[in-house]
C-alpha cells in the first residue's frame, strides 16, 4: 500500500496575521495623508473665490480711489460649498491697503480647516496679491494652501 502525500491548502495563521499586519501599517501612512489631501482640496475652493476678487477689486480701486465697503459689491461668488465667506477684513486705512478674508465653513469639511481662515492683500492697489494663512479668526496652517500661497 503506497502512503500518499497529503497537499497543504490554504494559508496558515501567521501567514494571515503578517498580511493583516502589513495592512494595518500601510492604512496607517495612508489615512492621515489622505485627510491632509482632502483639506487642500477643500481649501483651494477658498483661495479660488479670493483670486478671483482680485481683478474685480483692482478695477474698483482705479475706478474711485478708493476699496468697495464690502467684498459682495464686486464679487460674484462670495461663497461656496467649504468656504462660508469671503469678506474684507479690518479696514483698509492704507491707502491701496487691502486684506480678503476666506472663512471656511463651521461643519461638513475636514476638521483640520473647520472655521479656518485664509487671506489675500495687496499694499500697492491691485497690481501685486499675496496669499497667506489668515491673521483673523483660526488661520489654517500653511500645508493645506496650495503650493503658490505658502
Amino acid at each position: 500500500m503506497k502512503h500518499m502525500k497529503r497537499l497543504q491548502q490554504g494559508f496558515t495563521l501567521i501567514e494571515l496575521m503578517i498580511v493583516v499586519a502589513i495592512i494595518g501599517i500601510l492604512a496607517a501612512v495612508a489615512i492621515p495623508a489622505y485627510q491632509d489631501y482632502i483639506a487642500r482640496a477643500q481649501m483651494s475652493e477658498a483661495v479660488s473665490l479670493l483670486s478671483s476678487g482680485k481683478a474685480a477689486m483692482a478695477e474698483h480701486f482705479v475706478d474711485h480711489g478708493y476699496w468697495p465697503a464690502s467684498s459682495s459689491e464686486v464679487m460674484g461668488s462670495t461663497s461656496g460649498k467649504y468656504t462660508a465667506s469671503i469678506a474684507i477684513s479690518g479696514t483698509p486705512t492704507t491707502l491701496g491697503t487691502l486684506t480678503l478674508t476666506a472663512t471656511m465653513q463651521a461643519t461638513g469639511i475636514n476638521n483640520a480647516i473647520t472655521s479656518g481662515t485664509a487671506m489675500l492683500y495687496t499694499t500697492d492697489g491691485g497690481k501685486v496679491w499675496t496669499c497667506s494663512p489668515g491673521n483673523t479668526g483660526t488661520p489654517v496652517q500653511a500645508k493645506y494652501l496650495p503650493s503658490a500661497c505658502r
